[in-house]
């Protein structure tokens, strides 16, 4: 059964009703620490943080066909890079972060290229595989001066600069909301350029790109290694915000919630991983306040739920909603086209 990206039954928006809203939910953004709790503003940083993880996921998968159930294995590159870079080496918080972007994308790369051999299912189990074996490593006991073994890092949170009148927790929302935009900028420009244009061909048209002269092969892997850089950013911004790391942080189970936000927030859909990211960070902890012995068969029983309203998740059910809004505008006025 294909499952047909949210993207694919886009109905775009004018440029100046884009403009506007896009500028409504930023100020939105911009002031919900000062009506927010220190906690739920901490919540939210991490669901931006996980938004982006979530977006670099999609282009691999929404865009570029490619699966991967390990995409938990670039997020723990990318926070032990942030976390030894700071912690060891004495690099700026702000620093780390493009470092370990570049890392995280430098391991998907790599990782990319034999994995072109690999299609569907193999594939999958292929990532399966790296998610499962990145998070032993770091409990290897040649590493821990760097890793600090089953322990872990414990970071420092950063401290606000420019005697701004705000606490930690909410410079580390605005810092972290920077590179949300910064990033889902540059991915939408992406998608929506020569570059992104031979990545979706690759998705439908294999055969076709490459008789176009589309370098399948660089391509396939440039993708999976810019997904895993989004990821490991994402990484290193989450424990950034946590200002701890172990290996216990990236369990397997990581890598599937992903996969799970991506599919709940719509595949090819920008805006709807946001929704699939609050998805992942709150509705666990939802589930645990409902029922402390059963917070997965809740948790499960959502993801049932969202996918029987949703099949295209919330990206495509909320594309779906504006075509049947603009349809009956549409209807009227037949030849008054330009």
């Amino acid at each position: 059964m294909t499952i047909v990206p949210a993207a694919a039954r886009s109905v775009p928006l004018r440029p100046a009703t884009r403009r506007w809203l896009l500028a409504a939910v930023l100020v939105v953004a911009l002031l919900l620490p000062f009506v927010l709790s220190d906690f739920r503003t901490f919540q939210l940083t991490l669901i931006l943080a996980y938004a982006i993880a979530l977006f670099g996921l999609n282009l691999l998968m929404g865009f570029n066909g490619q699966i991967s159930v390990g995409h938990g294995a670039f997020f723990a590159v990318g926070g032990y890079t942030a976390a030894i870079l700071m912690m060891i080496y004495g690099v700026p918080y702000w620093a780390t972060v493009p470092i370990a972007a570049a890392v995280a994308f430098l391991v998907g790369f790599l990782f990319g290229i034999p994995a072109l051999r690999l299609e569907g299912i193999y594939l999958a189990m292929a990532t399966f595989s790296l998610g499962v074996t990145v998070p032993q490593l770091l409990r290897v006991r040649a590493f821990e001066p760097w890793t600090g073994g089953v322990l872990g890092i414990v970071m420092d949170k950063p401290e606000v600069p420019f005697g701004l009148p705000i606490n930690q927790d909410q410079w580390l929302y605005y810092f972290v909301l920077a590179f949300t935009c910064l990033l889902f900028a540059l991915g939408y420009n992406l998608t929506r350029g020569r570059i992104g244009r031979a990545i979706v061909a690759i998705r439908d048209q294999p055969l076709a790109a490459a008789s176009m002269g589309v370098n399948i092969a660089l391509y396939k892997s440039a993708t999976f290694g810019i997904s895993a850089g989004f990821t490991g950013l994402a990484g290193a911004l989450a424990t950034i915000t946590v200002a701890y790391v172990s290996p216990d942080s990236f369990p397997i189970l990581l890598s599937i919630s992903l996969l799970v936000g991506v599919v709940v927030g719509g595949l090819g859909s920008a805006a709807g991983m946001f929704f699939g990211a609050a998805f992942i960070v709150l509705v666990p902890n939802m589930a645990g306040s409902v029922s402390k012995a059963l917070p997965w068969a809740i948790y499960g029983l959502g993801v049932i739920v969202i996918m029987y309203v949703a099949p295209l998740g919330v990206g495509g059910l909320a594309q779906q909603v504006m075509a049947r809004l603009r349809r009956p505008a549409s209807g009227h006025g037949g030849g008054k086209e330009q």
